[in-house]
């Protein structure tokens, strides 16, 4: 049987203060809509504001790379890829080397974007209420929680 303390305890592990997951998911919610007025001038999501980070650092990726390197499945990237490339932002193509590999690279369209959206970081990380050294340390540990949980 249980005792008033043990249920306190067992209780006090459900609050929602004493999540580690939620305090991450409702930060995230409100950094993400410091940059939505951004993506709305520019006509895109978050999601695809992520994957033209990448492409516009890499110019060419494969779709199994650019979904490990954002941390998305294929049933969230694949109709992304297909949203941006019927926009013409981004075309598909088959490796070479390897017909079952799909790449993905910017297109002309695509890479001028990049020049709009060249004030989103330095804008929206002014919204942000944290000292550089907090930012680079809260930074580190994402990272290392996101290594961790591969």
């Amino acid at each position: 049987m249980n005792t008033s303390k043990e249920n306190d305890a067992a209780s006090d592990k459900l609050r929602l203060e004493n999540q580690l997951c939620f305090p991450l998911y409702a930060a995230a919610r409100k950094v993400v809509s410091l940059y939505t007025p951004y993506f709305r001038e520019l006509g895109i999501t978050y999601t695809q504001y992520i994957v033209f980070l990448v492409l516009w650092e890499k110019k060419e990726i494969t779709v199994g790379e650019l979904g490990s390197k954002l941390y998305l499945d294929s049933g969230t990237l694949t109709p992304l890829i297909k949203k941006l490339e019927k926009e013409g932002y981004i075309e598909r193509s088959r490796s070479t080397d390897d017909e079952r590999v799909v790449l993905v690279s910017l297109t002309e369209k695509g890479a001028q974007l990049r020049e709009k959206a060249e004030c989103i970081p330095s804008e929206v990380g002014g919204c942000i209420p944290l000292s550089l050294e907090e930012a680079m340390t809260l930074y580190t540990l994402l990272y290392k929680l996101l290594g961790g949980l591969q």
